[in-house]
């Protein structure tokens, strides 16, 4: 007994196979919006811009108040050479010792508290900035969703 040719997709000829019923079965997913892709990933971009802005600039900040911090401590360390260079007894010396060392240790404490103020604020608000796109990119990814 002879069989009918098979085609090369495999159905049988003459068969009453439907390719756009085929593919209308599959359910696939629906294409997503492709202008809101777009403009979701050109909001990315620029939040991420924003945050490195931001953090470019508080960069900027500690590297100018560090130099501002180094002037400083120079210019006192010239006063401090100066008054140390008085003719004044040895006690009284180790007692102007004592009070500026003591004074340039609390200004130096005060000067990192500072500095390390100024970096917290810069990362604390590129973080900020990231965040908020991240939780608005969340709520177009499910508007999104339930769109489609």
């Amino acid at each position: 007994m002879a069989t009918a040719p098979r085609s090369p997709r495999g159905a049988a000829a003459g068969s009453d196979f439907d390719v756009t019923r085929f593919f209308a079965d599959l359910k696939l997913p629906a294409m997503p919006d492709l202008d809101a892709l777009a403009a979701a990933n050109r909001r990315n971009m620029e939040a991420l811009t924003a945050a490195n802005r931001v953090a470019l600039e508080g960069a900027q900040a500690v590297a100018k108040r560090h130099m501002e911090i180094m002037q400083q401590s120079l210019a006192e360390m010239t006063e401090a050479m100066k008054a140390l260079s008085s003719t004044e007894t040895p006690q009284a010396k180790a007692a102007k010792q004592a009070e500026l060392a003591k004074a340039a240790y609390e200004r130096a404490v005060a000067n990192l508290k500072e500095v390390g103020d100024l970096i917290q604020r810069s990362n604390a608000e590129a973080v900020g900035l990231i965040n908020q796109r991240f939780t608005a990119a969340m709520d177009e990814i499910k508007a999104l969703a339930q769109k489609t």
